[in-house]
């Protein structure tokens, strides 16, 4: 079994009315979340049920909320029980659906899951305002994922492996550059089979939530656009471009965006300017949420993937990293680029501090501080800055301000969330 860190928030809010609502892509472990929540409880001699749209047998339930009403009261009676739902977008007016179970104050607390698409097709955020609390639930992160391959032996100190057994840790950062992490993946051994789950992940998104969500039984023009995007990973994507690759007009681009979006596929980081005259200050930086899906749609696989645009493949993986660190602390992040083509990769605007942040795929030997870095700092006077790197653990300075150069494991697997 896999950790997920989310877990014990999960089980700290079963306490608290609100629904618990899961989002995040197909696959990612929702339903694995509800069932372990689900043991727990029964453990406790608890009473639970669990309902799930996918299921034929449990779709009467929820032809009305008096339908489902009816049966929760079947199941517990007038004591109070734990309903969990899985797969609530597929209910047409999910959030309205919820919101009137919700209302009728019954003394039971519900678990729902859902996947992008409730957001987006739904407007479940806003039918169920003041009544829900989100929980994000994507793939694996780097922690979970080199906690589970190690068996958790140095789950309270990693910071103490990477930095006695480097090439262990290396071992596994490639592997999740290569295969990224999705749980179902990440369980299986031999990388032909993870090959396959991954096929069959992309294809049950395509023809599943897109072709939802599209309305139609052909899902070529927006997996075309999914490989273009690939190929941009960590690069701007403009969408006047975009639409003449394509061959597709600018609003159909601009929605296919959206669903790619809300449906936990990517990402689009925004520019950080102060100065519209001569920084860019409308294309967006495209990422992945997930890497093995990525490269997947790319046509590449294996060891191979590193040696193509391995720089831009390491550069999503420290976005992701920075998400991790900034999901608890809130905060946004940007790039910097100007007309000039200095840049900066991340700029992270969290509790009032300014950091700026350059990913190196490379073992440095010492610094190297870009020409674009010291711009940025001399411009901005951030509170400090990062040159991410596969190895070198350094400190420097440019003025007055500090530049860490931090190997990839302090940004992946912080030992001290407090270091920002």
């Amino acid at each position: 079994m896999i950790k997920r860190e989310i877990y014990e928030a999960l089980n700290a809010h079963l306490s608290q009315k609100e629904i618990s609502l899961l989002a995040g892509p197909r696959q990612a472990g929702k339903t694995t979340l509800m069932r372990l929540l689900q043991d727990l409880l029964k453990k406790q001699g608890r009473k639970t049920m669990f309902l799930n749209l996918d299921s034929d047998s449990d779709h009467p339930h929820f032809s009305s909320q008096e339908a489902l009403t009816r049966r929760i009261d079947l199941e517990f009676g007038a004591q109070p029980g734990f309903v969990f739902i899985d797969e609530i977008q597929r209910k047409e007016n999910a959030g309205i659906f919820l919101k009137g179970i919700y209302d009728q104050n019954m003394p039971h607390k519900l678990i729902v899951s859902g996947s992008g698409s409730l957001e987006l097709k739904e407007k479940i955020h806003e039918s169920l305002a003041g009544r829900k609390r989100i929980f994000e639930v994507g793939t694996l992160s780097f922690r979970e994922f080199v906690n589970y391959k190690t068996g958790y032996r140095y789950e309270r100190d990693l910071s103490r492996f990477f930095a006695v057994d480097g090439t262990a840790g290396r071992h596994w950062l490639n592997e999740y550059l290569c295969f990224g992490g999705y749980p179902r993946v990440v369980l299986e051994e031999e990388a032909r089979e993870k090959k396959l789950l991954v096929d069959e992940l992309l294809s049950s998104y395509l023809e599943r939530d897109i072709a939802y969500l599209l309305k139609v039984e052909k899902t070529q023009a927006f997996s075309h656009m999914f490989k273009v995007l690939a190929d941009q990973t960590g690069k701007m994507v403009n969408h006047s471009e975009l639409s003449s690759t394509l061959a597709l007009s600018l609003p159909t681009v601009k929605r296919y965006l959206m669903y790619a979006q809300k449906t936990f596929m990517l990402q689009f980081v925004m520019p950080y300017f102060k100065n519209p005259r001569t920084e860019i200050t409308k294309s967006p930086v495209v990422y992945f949420h997930d890497l093995g899906l990525r490269n997947f749609a790319l046509g590449l696989w294996g060891d191979q993937v590193l040696n193509v645009r391995g720089g831009f493949l390491f550069q999503n993986f420290i976005f992701l990293s920075l998400k991790e660190i900034l999901k608890a602390r809130g905060g946004d992040i940007h790039f910097w680029r100007t007309k000039d083509k200095a840049e900066v990769d991340f700029v992270l605007e969290t509790g009032g501090k300014l950091i700026a942040v350059e990913v190196k795929f490379s073992d440095l030997k010492k610094p190297d501080i870009t020409s674009g870095l010291r711009n940025f700092i001399r411009k901005y006077r951030p509170h400090e800055a990062w040159v991410v790197n596969l190895s070198l653990n350094h400190e420097v300075k440019v003025g007055n301000i500090p530049v860490k150069i931090l190997p990839y494991h302090h940004i992946s697997c912080p030992s001290d969330e407090g270091f920002l």
